[in-house]
């Protein structure tokens, strides 16, 4: 059964990407003919038309074009992001909720949806840790290029003196599997907590003691949920977020064992980041893995993070083919 499942999604998959090959090679032929009638007719308008149609082309082949380097059996998926917040108290906090914003702006420009699992808040401002599911096709493929550390240097808002601050936050990545996914988690190998739900309350916070948090103690592992109406639901959906993780990990460290599985750990601090974020003496966001920049910084918090995430991923698939 798993077997049919898994065939019936490669083929969905692959006539996706056929029919919208097609798509593009009809809109092209389509662009030659109207060409040749703006040539002949010398008709301006025609070539104004063209142009624009020209431009729209661009943009659907420059979007398959990188849909064809997301190869990764769950790169399909839906994404789990995971913020902490680095040291440095309320700067830190208050920067995570940043990347909170920039993250859900991306999903929203994209068509994905955007629900949230787990949030801590700051004391003062802020953000301590959140978790969330970014959820439509292809979410993992793309979300897993934000994964690392990411740092920020700015006149803090906070500081009465004015005085330049950095601050760091971390993002995790994981896909979201589907419940056919099987992996064999011992009971003995859990503790499970309920605790009083701690975030800002509305329409996304159950405020009862339903929130659960699990910790997989062999690997350390601690997952957490707090939205869901009930505590089973909760309960369900953290242990969702940790067979994704444990599968996450053995996937990237190629390990058969749960036992093996250990959870990554990097400091949340200098020489780990993956980018900069500067907004203070100029204005520069760089990524440190692919030597893209930009100066926009405004457009980058707003959401606009596809050149990072491309030039991320051409660089990988040139380092897959080497």
């Amino acid at each position: 059964m798993e077997n049919s499942t898994k065939i019936l999604q490669k083929t969905k998959q692959l006539k996706d990407k056929f029919e919208k090959y097609n798509q593009l090679r009809s809109s092209w032929e389509d662009m030659l003919v109207l060409a040749d009638m703006a040539v002949e007719a010398g008709d301006e308008e025609s070539a104004s038309e063209l142009e624009t149609e020209y431009h729209s082309f661009l943009k659907d082949y420059e979007k398959l074009n990188l849909e064809t380097l997301l190869s990764g059996p769950y790169d399909k998926n839906n994404a789990i992001l995971t913020l902490h917040a680095g040291a440095g108290g309320t700067e830190a906090q208050d920067w995570t909720q940043m990347l909170m914003r920039m993250y859900t702006r991306w999903a929203e420009r994209r068509g994905y949806g955007v629900k949230i699992l787990d949030i801590l808040d700051g004391e003062d401002a802020g953000i301590k840790s959140v978790s969330f599911v970014i959820e439509g096709v292809n979410a993992y493929g793309y979300a897993k290029c934000e994964k690392g550390v990411h740092r920020l240097v700015r006149i803090s808002p906070f500081d009465a003196s004015g005085r330049r601050h950095t601050s760091f936050a971390s993002l995790d990545v994981m896909p979201e599997f589907n419940d056919e996914i099987e992996i064999n988690i011992r009971p003995e190998d859990l503790r499970i907590d309920t605790y009083r739900s701690s975030g800002a309350g509305g329409q996304h916070i159950n405020k009862t003691d339903s929130a659960i948090r699990i910790t997989h103690i062999p690997t350390g592992i601690v997952v957490s949920c707090q939205t869901e109406r009930s505590q089973f639901q909760n309960k369900d959906t953290a242990m969702k977020m940790l067979k994704s993780k444990l599968l996450e990990i053995a996937e990237r460290e190629k390990m058969d064992k749960i036992d093996d599985i250990r959870g990554e750990v990097k400091d949340i601090g200098w020489g780990n980041q993956i980018r900069s974020y500067v907004f203070h003496p100029y204005s520069m966001v760089k990524d440190h893995r692919t030597s893209f920049e930009t100066g926009n910084t405004t457009a980058v918090m707003d959401g606009e993070i596809d050149d990072f995430i491309n030039a991320f991923l051409i660089k990988n698939a040139k380092e897959n083919a080497d």
